[in-house]
């Protein structure tokens, strides 16, 4: 089984940075893609940004500036760095890996989500 874990998520002031890491794990052969969703209350789930194995990037317009997301292909693992953090990006962040050839079919696996709040 392919599992996506998640860490990094937690409470800090509008202004403040958090990192957010998500490892891959299982008998994975090689990634396309991987990349951060994130779902506020109400809201529907929204790419934040993603990245490819080739390195490169896509990230939604409200973050642009402020996030930067890296991928270490070697350990399966993808970074969200958060900065200028504001309240509106509260929410549940979601680690996603598209393309994930397992030496069968391409899946997608999703994480369990962590939880990011800002507020003063």
């Amino acid at each position: 089984q392919v599992q996506l874990v998640e860490s990094g998520g937690g409470l800090v002031q509008p202004g403040g940075s958090l990192r957010l890491s998500c490892a891959a794990s299982g008998s994975i052969f090689s990634i396309n893609a991987m990349g951060w969703y994130r779902q506020a209350p109400g809201k529907q789930r929204e790419l934040v940004a993603a990245i490819t194995s080739g390195g490169m990037t896509n990230y939604a317009d409200s973050v642009k500036g402020r996030f930067t997301i890296s991928r270490d292909n070697a350990k399966n693992t993808v970074y969200l760095q958060m900065n200028s953090l504001k309240p509106e990006d509260t929410a549940v962040y979601y680690c996603n890996a598209g393309g994930v050839y397992t030496g069968y079919r391409l899946n997608d696996y999703w994480g369990q989500g962590t939880q990011v709040t800002v507020s003063s």
